[in-house]
């Protein structure tokens, strides 16, 4: 077998759409007593896609402009375990999870649409940077 063989398995794994891993699907957010979440973010990711969306997760809660707040959809001071951690997430359908590179909503922003992202390392952050380990402050949104 050629060794360009396995090579190219993985570049057309990676290319192909929907490619999610370990990670749950946007509609499937749910919190343990059924009602839906905004997101969902996890503190771990990996190189090979099954191994993402791991380690411990903070549920975002959903909020709709027509209805009342409610408390943890707007965090613009993280817990301070959970400040620069967060490598993956999973934004439910019909929501947006902006974050923030700094604590106070401050510094570089980013808006993840509904979807699944299970490497944050693929999402450039500046010249330099990426967005895994580097979100501060988050605000999620349903319509």
């Amino acid at each position: 077998m050629s060794p360009l063989c396995p090579l190219l398995l993985a570049l057309a794994l990676v290319a192909i759409p929907g490619v999610r891993g370990a990670c749950p699907a946007a509609a499937d957010l749910k919190n343990p007593d059924g009602t839906r979440t905004c997101a969902k973010v996890y503190d771990k990711s990996d190189p090979y896609y099954e191994n993402c969306c791991a380690g411990a997760e903070l549920s975002i809660a959903r909020h709709r402009p027509a209805l009342p707040a409610e408390p943890g959809r707007d965090l613009p001071f993280l817990p301070s375990d959970w400040t620069n951690v967060i490598s993956s997430l999973v934004v439910a359908p019909r929501c947006e999870l902006t974050v923030w590179s700094r604590r106070g909503k401050a510094g570089k922003t980013h808006k993840f649409k509904t979807g699944t992202y299970p490497r944050l390392e693929e999402y450039r952050r500046g010249i330099f940077g990426h967005w895994s380990n580097a979100i501060s402050s988050l605000y999620c949104r349903c319509y």
